[in-house]
């Protein structure tokens, strides 16, 4: 199990290759990474997002650790970038490795939907008008009741 909370950028393809070679055992490797967007009333600039460290990283693992047991995982991946970043830039990654598919599947939106709700991050948006902290929407609260 790998956990990064980093400023710097990834190379998706070679974190995908890296997190799926070595696991002939496991039958399915699910991917999702997410992009910052731009907004579309008001551009983005760039959207600043801060964490405290090591709190960060526990939660973050702790997270992990509840999917690769929740759904039989042979193995978890969670990067989170912090500092300023601009549309189009990777903001996170999500790796899941697992027997079937169906549990890399849904151990993969386990960890996207508690990332989204409860990791311990604070994102500002910035634009041509100002900037805003990003609130909690209730449909990433909701996305909770699942699981």
């Amino acid at each position: 199990m790998r956990i990064s909370v980093q400023e710097e950028a990834f190379d998706l393809g070679a974190v995908a290759t890296e997190f799926a070679s070595g696991h002939k055992d496991m039958g399915a490797i699910v991917t999702f990474t997410g992009i910052v967007r731009d907004l579309p009333d008001d551009p983005l600039q760039a959207m600043e997002i801060e964490h405290y460290p090591g709190m960060t990283e526990a939660a973050l693992r702790g997270m992990a650790e509840q999917a690769v047991e929740r759904f039989s995982l042979g193995d978890a991946l969670v990067i989170h970038r912090y500092g300023r970043l601009v549309p189009g830039e990777m903001i996170m990654m999500v790796a899941t490795a697992a027997r079937h598919r169906k549990d890399a599947f849904e151990a993969a939106e386990f960890l996207m939907d508690y990332l989204k709700s409860r990791a311990p991050f604070w994102k500002r948006e910035i634009t041509a008008t100002g900037s805003e902290w990003v609130e909690s929407k209730d449909e990433d609260e909701d996305a909770l009741t699942r699981w």
